[in-house]
């Protein structure tokens, strides 16, 4: 029975939530999503989704959807093995593995679920999973189902890699885990040294491509192309609910056998609804509008070194690099809240990120440009970021 004891328990729990300036609150958008969004505090540009092409409201991909919704109907109410997969799960599988240039691909519910249903089922006891110590909260949920030996190695330290690598001579498998993209960061894994590891000491590349895939690279192949290192990975996860329009769906690709080996095994794809027909039209046309629309790509990288330059040249402490994933670094808690509450009045749509998602002392408001930017919406936001970063003393 839920009594007045458990109840204070939970309330005491979030009363000290608020306290310490960690409290999340849910703004509500009541239009599509875009550059410029309507909210419940009005309209605003969004500065926060990962929306890195536009693509969550494109005409093409809405349409997509909609003629799926009539002809292949909302949703397929099975798994994927008794009566989910219809001819079209099967084409956006055999396009995504064409995309990359992988051998096979098994579609999930989402990429937390591809995560949480990799490690477990391709490594045992004998195994040893090493994983940077930054990854994502899905690699590391993932990582803990497994039953191998895991270790971490500090964030991006090859050195420490390395050494984790020679503690684990004696294993049967051993596989490296990191992201593509850090989320919180936007700094990029460097695969080059990953990878020339993992052939020096005979281990397996798995990395997390969610920041990454149909933007990052050349042709948004992600950063195994960015890189030049595609053939050298062994297994990428990745989702359909970012650059590639936005809604919902994971999906791993990679050696086929571990794609096979996932089908049989692999609890998130066996116990769960495969992804909606819209959803997978929709994510069909757009990997082809990511293959047809490069200026997308150019757009977003144009989009980005110019807010980046810009809020440099203001005085901000943001993360180098040249992801459109821009961290505007404050440090306390209450005063990143704040701060983002400040922005939000002047219609800039940003949230303040703190403990648990980023360690505590290293709050920040994680800024994200979008090929649907234009310049003056960039620009008009750099100028309320400039007037509240004077306000507050940042700058």
């Amino acid at each position: 029975m839920y009594s007045e004891q458990f109840k204070g328990l939970f309330s005491a729990e979030l009363d000290g939530i608020r306290e310490k300036g960690l409290y999340k609150r849910e703004r509500v958008i009541r239009s599509p999503q875009g550059s410029r969004v309507d909210t419940d505090e009005g309209e605003a540009i969004n500065l926060c989704a990962n929306n890195y092409l536009g693509l969550a409201n494109d005409p093409e991909v809405v349409r997509a959807a909609g003629e799926a919704l009539t002809e292949r109907g909302f949703g397929m109410a099975s798994v994927r093995f008794i009566c989910g997969t219809q001819d079209i799960h099967k084409e956006l599988e055999s396009r995504l593995s064409n995309f990359f240039g992988t051998e096979d691909t098994i579609l999930y519910a989402s990429c937390f679920d591809a995560n949480g249903g990799l490690f477990e089922t391709i490594l045992g006891h004998a195994d040893v999973v090493i994983s940077d110590a930054l990854n994502h909260a899905s690699i590391i949920d993932g990582v803990r189902l497994c039953k191998a030996q895991r270790k971490i190695y500090p964030h991006a330290d090859m050195g420490e890699l390395e050494a984790r690598l020679k503690e684990s001579t004696d294993s049967r498998m051993r596989l490296i885990a990191t992201d593509g993209v850090f989320s919180m960061h936007g700094d990029l894994a460097p695969l080059p040294e990953i990878c020339d590891l993992a052939d020096r000491y005979g281990a397996m590349v798995m990395i997390d491509e969610c920041h990454a895939t149909g933007f990052m690279g050349a042709t948004g192949r992600g950063t195994p192309e960015h890189f030049g290192v595609t053939e050298r990975i062994d297994i990428i996860t990745s989702t359909l609910g970012k650059a590639a329009g936005g809604a919902s769906g994971g999906f791993t690709t990679g050696r086929k056998e571990v794609i096979e080996l996932l089908r049989q095994r692999s609890r998130p794809y066996l116990f769960s609804n495969t992804v909606a027909p819209p959803v997978v039209a929709a994510s069909i046309r757009a990997l082809e509008i990511i293959n047809e629309r490069q200026d997308l790509i150019q757009k977003l990288h144009a989009n980005t070194r110019h807010f980046r330059g810009e809020m440099t040249g203001q005085g901000f402490n943001i993360q180098e690099g040249i992801h459109p994933i821009v961290p505007i670094m404050i440090g306390e808690e209450k005063a990143t809240v704040e701060m983002a509450r400040m922005l939000n009045d002047r219609g800039i749509f940003v949230v303040g990120f703190s403990f648990p998602v980023v360690p505590r002392g290293e709050a920040r408001i994680r800024v994200q440009v979008s090929a649907a930017h234009s310049k003056e919406q960039l620009d008009r936001a750099v100028q309320a970021f400039a007037e509240v970063g004077r306000k507050v003393g940042l700058i």
